[in-house]
């Protein structure tokens, strides 16, 4: 989603590289699912299909039986593309179905339902589907592409619209990057009628359905704003023959307002999230799961990439991120040693700390509480630099326990590699 935004806004590879990483390592965004997408639009008054969500197979029958149309389309409920020509772990064949027949949608709900669908873009042995929507077909005379996000480099929200919808809009930029237009939105101002109905018109709306496509994207602009949205994306933004209608939603609300927007980070779905960042994140803890052996406890950010780019400087591959923030306190520290310690791949534990805000003797003490309430068994190494840096070091020393202490990052480093070349006592 982000590589088509990037793309379509003409940004160097090179940003598009540092700006995946970037999301890569900080997620600082909530990826709702379509229905939950749709379900906030429908609130907010935008036109939708109408719809239905399965989450228990008890709640077939009755959600079927209490939702009569001509005809219905099935979609399992995942964070990834390519559901309808994918398959299930079962054998099953497809994510999205499309039925006239309403009684055979509960066995197609069934065959979804609590089963991992696979796609091209989920991991190769499937993501797990825990809810199943069932909406109203729609006949569909025009796709267009419409998306509203947050831009860096103007500062503010834009609108990115194209007439070519129902396709991946980098395909657009790529061959046809006329059909791609681009409008900066003064956030004081807002997205006034008038530029709402030049956007309508850009799409190659019929003229008849100008001016509801233009109510329809400025209610979408109202919800981007008003849930503190970083992207919005309708595709397709479609005329049919119930009118104008948002035919698919993907929603990311930004991370950092989720104590505004509590009741949708209430009901996140985390069935496709690493167990250890859902866990991470109940402590205030900061966890993304990576490919290496050596497990990285830092506080900030700019402090763990550090970490990591100095272990693959030295030879070897970090495990994780995982920050435990400036205001760290002894029994995060713990937790974060335990959720580190339960990747079977960790071989090495590297703690790098720099006590700014943090009092080092704060981490030395939750380090050593750590280390004996986990039974820690892989080498660790700690680095500590900052306030009450020396006593610190002290606890470590006076602890008893098999702690490698090392005097900088060079150091640290050093030491956290070559302890995977040295079988375990």
């Amino acid at each position: 989603m982000w590589k088509n935004t990037i793309k379509t806004l003409g940004l160097s590879s090179r940003l598009y590289r540092h700006q995946k990483k970037q999301l890569e390592i900080s997620k600082r965004f909530l990826n709702l699912l379509e229905y939950q997408g749709k379900d906030i639009l429908d609130k907010s008054g935008v036109a939708v299909q109408k719809f239905v969500v399965v989450d228990d197979a008890s709640q077939i029958l009755s959600k079927v039986s209490n939702f009569q149309v001509k005809e219905y389309v099935i979609k399992a409920q995942v964070h990834a593309g390519g559901r309808g020509k994918g398959h299930f772990d079962t054998g099953f064949k497809g994510g999205v179905h499309v039925l006239k027949d309403g009684k055979k949608v509960p066995d197609i709900v069934a065959a979804m339902l609590g089963n991992k669908l696979i796609t091209k873009q989920t991991p190769a042995g499937g993501v797990p589907v825990n809810s199943v929507m069932i909406a109203e077909s729609v006949d569909i005379f025009e796709e267009k592409y419409l998306c509203f996000l947050l831009d860096r480099s103007s500062s503010g929200p834009i609108c990115i619209a194209s007439p070519a919808g129902g396709v991946d809009i980098e395909q657009v930029a790529e061959s046809n990057p006329e059909k791609i237009k681009t409008v900066s939105i003064d956030v004081v101002e807002g997205l006034t009628l008038s530029s709402a109905v030049d956007i309508a018109r850009f799409l190659e709306f019929d003229p008849k359905s100008v001016d509801q496509a233009a109510s329809e994207i400025k209610k979408l602009y109202d919800v981007f704003m008003k849930n503190d949205v970083t992207q919005l994306e309708i595709n397709p933004f479609a005329n049919t023959n119930r009118g104008v209608l948002c035919v698919d939603a993907k929603v990311q609300i930004d991370d950092n307002a989720n104590f505004r927007q509590k009741a949708i980070f209430d009901d996140e779905s985390t069935a496709e999230s690493d167990p250890r960042e859902v866990e991470a994140a109940k402590y205030n803890l900061n966890y993304i799961q990576m490919n290496g052996n050596i497990g990285c406890l830092v506080n900030g950010a700019g402090l763990a990439m550090a970490t990591m780019d100095i272990i693959k400087l030295y030879g070897g591959e970090p495990a994780n991120f995982l920050d435990v923030g400036g205001g760290v306190q002894e029994n995060q520290v713990t937790e974060a040693f335990r959720i580190i310690s339960s990747d079977p791949s960790v071989k090495a534990i590297l703690v790098n700390v720099f006590g700014g805000i943090v009092n080092c003797a704060t981490i030395a003490s939750g380090v050593i509480a750590a280390v004996k309430n986990t039974g820690l068994t892989v080498p660790l190494v700690v680095r500590l630099e900052g306030t009450n840096v020396q006593n610190a070091k002290k606890m470590l020393a006076e602890s008893g326990l098999k702690i490698l202490s090392a005097e900088d990052l060079d150091d640290a480093a050093r030491k956290a590699v070559r302890c995977l070349s040295v079988p375990p006592p």
